[in-house]
C-alpha cells in the first residue's frame, strides 16, 4: 500500500496562499517570479486575488511558487 503524496495545497485558500507568498517574496520578489500586472502597479491581495480567480494559468503558477517554497522549508 502506497502512502499517499502531502498536498501542500490541502485545505488553503487562495487567500492564505496568497498571504504566505508576500510575506515570504514581498510584492518585488512576487513580480519578478510571476509576470502579472496586479503584483506590480498597486499591488493589493483583494486586487490579486480577483485576477487569479479569473485567470488559471496564473493561479497555477502562484500555487506552484507556494507548493515549491512549502518544499524548500
Amino acid at each position: 500500500m502506497s502512502i499517499p503524496e502531502h498536498n501542500a495545497l490541502h485545505g488553503k485558500t487562495l487567500e492564505q496562499i496568497l498571504t504566505v507568498l508576500v510575506a515570504h517574496y514581498q510584492w518585488q520578489g512576487l513580480a519578478e517570479r510571476i509576470d502579472v500586472r496586479c503584483f506590480k502597479s498597486d499591488p493589493s491581495i483583494k486586487s490579486s486575488l480577483t485576477f487569479l480567480r479569473k485567470t488559471p494559468w496564473a493561479r497555477a503558477k502562484v500555487e506552484q511558487l507556494y507548493v515549491n517554497l512549502q518544499r524548500g522549508r
